[in-house]
């Protein structure tokens, strides 16, 4: 049984009962015969006896013990499971953090980079090759900010106004949204590659889709439709006569009589 406060709840059974029936059985082999079916029928029923009596009177053990952390989550790749636990260990900080720290611009800012932080670990584990991407954030960035933070929460802890107290809290302060704003921007570059990739192809589809007619775009659509009228007028316009041949001139004006 797991409790709510991360504690595991296990009863232990006594074992004196066990001991009970044994003692009965090896009492009765000394004090009675015991070679006939009979006897073992006594016996057992003696000895079920004692061991009911002897559970009755001795009660389970409740223990409460620290429940087993779970195993932690690898991906098979070393570099990749460091950033997922330094990633889970700076999620738990700000949680922290923003539970201690009353001050709500700081603390929305720090659900903001909460949010953006573990939107930036999801992208790099779906695909690992991101991973060099985020280094200067892993290693300076998030743990500065880190820093900066809880140097905020211990200045707020004191509980006094003082020039050096109010000055850091409001320096901190002051530097919210340009973290932020790097977090989030952090975030859009791992998005690059993909935003290529999607222009390369919406290029390449509106070329298509110009080439057969299909688009509304004017130089394509003027080179279509002028295509399209010549081979019209290709089609419509009359044959002009064959010039005749001297063969065909000569044979008109001659009549074979037999």
């Amino acid at each position: 049984m797991i409790g709510g406060d991360g504690m595991k709840t296990i009863v232990r059974k006594s074992t004196i009962p066990l001991y009970a029936v044994a003692v009965t059985w090896l009492l009765y082999a000394l004090l009675f015969p015991l070679y006939r079916p009979l006897h073992f029928v006594v016996a057992a029923a003696a000895g079920a006896v004692v061991g009911l009596i002897a559970r009755g009177l001795c009660k389970d053990v409740v223990e409460e013990v620290p429940e087993p952390e779970p195993e932690p989550e690898t991906t098979g790749n070393e570099e990749l499971d460091k950033m997922l636990a330094d990633g889970a260990a700076a999620i738990a900080e700000m949680r922290r953090l923003d539970d201690n720290i009353a001050d709500e611009k700081i603390s929305a800012d720090i659900v903001r980079l909460e949010q953006v932080s573990n939107r930036i670990f999801e992208q790099v584990k779906a695909n690992p090759k991101k991973l060099p991407q985020i280094r200067k954030f892993m290693n300076y960035y998030l743990p500065t900010t880190l820093k900066l933070l809880n140097a905020y929460d211990r200045m707020d802890a004191q509980g006094v106004e003082g020039e050096n107290i109010n000055a850091t809290k409001k320096s901190v302060a002051g530097i919210m949204d340009s973290i932020v704003s790097a977090f989030e921007k952090q975030l859009d570059s791992l998005f690059g590659d993909q935003a290529l990739d999607i222009s390369t192809d919406i290029t390449v589809l509106e070329n298509m889709l110009a080439r057969e007619g299909f688009s509304e775009d004017p130089i394509h659509k003027t080179q279509a439709e002028q295509k399209a009228r010549e081979a019209q007028a290709a089609q419509t316009a009359p044959q002009q006569d064959k010039p005749k041949t001297m063969e065909e001139e000569l044979g008109e004006g001659i009549t074979l009589e037999l």
